[in-house]
């Protein structure tokens, strides 16, 4: 793909769009069948950057995993345990992906060896110190090697055991995922204490019933203390599959929405994905919406409004709803999404950037973003700050009577290589 890609104007979208896997579920999926007790095939898998990042540290770590791309599959031969130990330090490179080396650095803590993880210079701007903090209260002992907090580190594994810790519950939900992901397979019965509220609650949700689905049990009370006891395995269900990305979902649904009729295929109802949830905030916006099990409808009704939310429990598909106040009657404020600030770049100035480069009108504080449509959108070329939500989010313009350029379009394959492809595939000019 080029450095830049330019979207000409976009009349209406039209049409049905079959999702690619969910990065987060697929991420967990290998990771939870790499340390199960016998062989998974795990189906519907995201090939992507981030999730070649999770395939390729396993292999790196002695899993045999073989992959069928035509049949997006793989079949993971389980540890039954921990990943092997070695004499030899292991250097793991990890890009830019949250959902790999959070949960990779908990479970890495019951593995013995040392192992140095590191990402791009992206994830190096991502904080990793709230996690290595709760494993040093357990005795897992780690040196930063450059920014005291952030990658890189080195870990000394195979001390985890279990215990009490308290974690800030306010960053990142993927802390306390790797956490709840590995203290299971400790000798002792763990308990995690929640420090303010817990962000991103779905995808806690997601987490606990994908360990269920895998015969490990955690409960919680009121998403404030998490319950874990020692001495679990993990056993292979046999086959597990990977429900559609509903974050991607988020953007066919709202170019509908804006204009069009778009049914996604592959989340709905039963989903286990917080980002459905979505869906919702586009019906309270104005459009029709039709959620079935397995699938979503949304049509648009001509007229969109300005809404005032707190999308705390939805932040990826939050960064779509600044996209749509764009179109709507009114302000949009979007509320509790401090974490935007720690995600692949700080979300919280590139929107505000980018939007004000389209015409909007944008104020922000430390956790909420108020957009203000212009009456018309501005052609613009849109930085995407190598961030893959940046450059499918921003596609969404061309739908304003303008043409939109966004740079480095190519990011996008963090999570959906074709995702341009698949966009064109519904638009009508």
């Amino acid at each position: 793909m080029t450095d830049a890609l330019t979207l000409t104007p976009i009349q209406r979208v039209n049409g049905s769009v079959t999702l690619p896997g969910s990065k987060s579920m697929t991420n967990r999926a290998l990771l939870l069948a790499a340390v199960a007790q016998g062989e998974t095939l795990v189906t519907n898998i995201l090939f992507s950057d981030d999730t070649q990042r999770m395939l390729d540290a396993l292999t790196q770590l002695g899993v045999r995993v073989d992959i069928d791309r035509d049949q997006r599959q793989c079949q993971v031969l389980g540890k039954a345990g921990p990943f092997p130990a070695d004499s030899e330090t292991r250097a793991l490179h990890l890009g830019n992906a949250g959902t790999v080396l959070r949960p990779l650095t908990a479970m890495l803590a019951l593995t013995p060896g040392d192992f140095v993880i590191d990402g791009d210079h992206y994830m190096r701007e991502r904080p990793i110190g709230p996690l290595t903090d709760a494993l040093q209260a357990l005795n897992v002992s780690s040196v930063y090697l450059g920014v005291p907090g952030y990658p890189p580190l080195q870990l000394r594994g195979g001390n985890l055991k279990g215990g009490a810790l308290t974690l800030d519950g306010r960053l990142s939900s993927q802390y306390l995922t790797a956490l709840l992901l590995s203290l299971p397979m400790g000798t002792l019965p763990s308990t995690i204490d929640i420090d303010g509220e817990l962000v991103s609650k779905p995808y806690i949700d997601m987490t606990l019933a994908m360990m269920s689905a895998f015969g490990v049990q955690a409960s919680h009370t009121d998403y404030q203390r998490f319950y874990l006891s020692g001495n679990q395995r993990y056993q292979s269900p046999g086959h597990f599959m990977v429900e559609g990305d509903a974050s991607t979902a988020s953007y066919f649904l709202a170019a509908a929405a804006i204009c069009g009729d778009v049914t996604v295929h592959g989340v709905g109802r039963t989903s286990l994905q917080g980002d459905v949830a979505f869906a919702e905030v586009v019906r309270a916006m104005g459009a029709k919406v039709d959620c079935q099990d397995a699938s979503i409808r949304v049509q648009s009704s001509g007229e969109l409004r300005g809404i005032d939310a707190d999308l705390n429990h939805i932040p990826d598909a939050a960064m779509t709803v600044a996209i749509l106040a764009l179109f709507a009657e009114g302000p949009t404020t979007i509320r509790n999404i401090y974490n935007w600030r720690i995600k692949e770049t700080d979300r919280m100035t590139a929107m505000a950037t980018e939007l004000q480069r389209v015409g909007a009108t944008v104020t922000t504080t430390r956790d909420s973003i108020t957009i203000t449509p212009p009456k018309t959108l501005l052609p613009a070329s849109i930085e995407t700050y190598g961030d893959h939500r940046m450059a499918m989010c921003f596609s969404l313009v061309a739908l304003g009577g303008t043409q939109v350029t966004i740079n480095d379009p190519s990011v996008t394959s963090k999570t959906f290589p074709d995702y341009f492809k698949v966009f064109e595939s519904i638009c009508e000019r």
